[in-house]
């Protein structure tokens, strides 16, 4: 009988070790993820949904052609952004961008979407700060959103700490303040995204990021990953499209390795639906005055990502891969 409780405890204490690994394994990385079986799904890439069927047919392509949404994040965030962001819209090195709504600089891009009415424009859904000097508030009534801010009505820094707190009900009030805040300049949102992902790691802050896009009929970014939230008690909305592949450039990229990262991701590109997130601006003032402290997404980012893709290598490339673009509005036309 001792030697089976030895065993048991044994196995207990086998399960505990792994269980602080894979949570040591998600703090190391900064992904606050503190569900073990989401946890374990993720790191196994395991999931259970059925995929959209029929996408590319609908969109008027077929299930081999190479589909890429090319997206810019955080229009609005500083005029350094929205000036990159709408040249590399002009040449054609982005088809896609999406809106931060409680940022500075929201009205040259309402300026810009009035003059260019067909342009894909969403809203990046944000509920973080991570900058030293500029930080953004929340557009819900404070006393409506007290698990979402700090005293003074600023979002917290960092996933971990918006995670923790955040109340779904007082979360669903503001997102859709801040789909409100964009319908009220005049622009029609065309999808919804989420700044550092933050909507992504609760199952619960991801439930309501759902259910706002089907409220206001707007297709939700949900790239391959975050799609371990689905199960049986968690079915996938049948409009909700998962991205199969996401490309982005990451910490740790080499200067020197910035074009041929962007060359290598066209070519490489498999069929069906990709996209592909940049985050535009130029090594300005602003910029370094915004990003101190902060290289990673910072002005020479920035500025390294808006020659990256608005270069004739990469525009080239695009078309010897015959890559097809295509945009949220052309998706949300399909699921609504």
């Amino acid at each position: 009988m001792g030697i089976i409780i030895k065993i048991v405890l044994s196995g207990f204490a086998l399960l505990g070790v792994f269980a602080l690994s894979i949570y040591a394994y998600f703090e190391y990385k900064q992904l606050p993820v503190y569900d073990l079986r989401l946890a374990v799904k993720v790191l196994l890439g395991k999931t259970s949904y059925t995929p959209y069927k029929g996408l590319e047919e609908k969109l008027g392509y077929s299930s081999s052609d190479k589909l890429l949404i090319i997206h810019a994040d955080d229009l609005g965030l500083a005029k350094s952004v929205n000036k990159a962001t709408f040249d590399a819209l002009e040449k054609g090195g982005v088809n896609s961008a999406s809106i931060m709504a409680n940022c500075k600089f929201i009205n040259e891009v309402k300026k810009y979407a009035g003059l260019n009415p067909n342009t894909d424009l969403g809203v990046h859904l944000t509920v973080t700060n991570e900058w030293k000097n500029y930080r953004w508030k929340g557009l819900a009534p404070a006393n409506e959103s007290q698990t979402l801010i700090n005293n003074i009505g600023e979002f917290p820094v960092g996933i971990k700490n918006f995670v923790l707190r955040a109340d779904p009900d007082e979360l669903k009030k503001e997102l859709q303040a801040q789909i409100n805040k964009i319908k009220s300049l005049g622009i029609k949102p065309t999808h919804i995204d989420s700044h550092e992902g933050a909507l992504f790691f609760n199952k619960n802050h991801f439930r309501v990021y759902l259910e706002v896009g089907e409220k206001n009929k707007l297709p939700v970014f949900v790239p391959k990953g975050v799609d371990a939230h689905f199960n049986k008690e968690f079915p996938k909305p049948k409009n909700v499209v998962v991205v199969k592949d996401l490309y982005m450039a990451r910490k740790g990229l080499k200067r020197a390795e910035w074009e041929a990262f962007y060359l290598n991701t066209l070519n490489g590109l498999k069929p069906g639906l990709s996209q592909l997130i940049v985050h535009l601006g130029y090594n300005d003032n602003e910029m370094r005055e915004i990003s101190v402290d902060h290289p990673d997404y910072g002005a020479s980012w920035r500025h390294l990502d808006y020659k990256a893709v608005t270069s004739d290598g990469f525009l080239k490339a695009l078309k010897q891969n015959n890559i097809k673009l295509v945009t949220w509005k052309e998706i949300q036309k399909v699921l609504y």
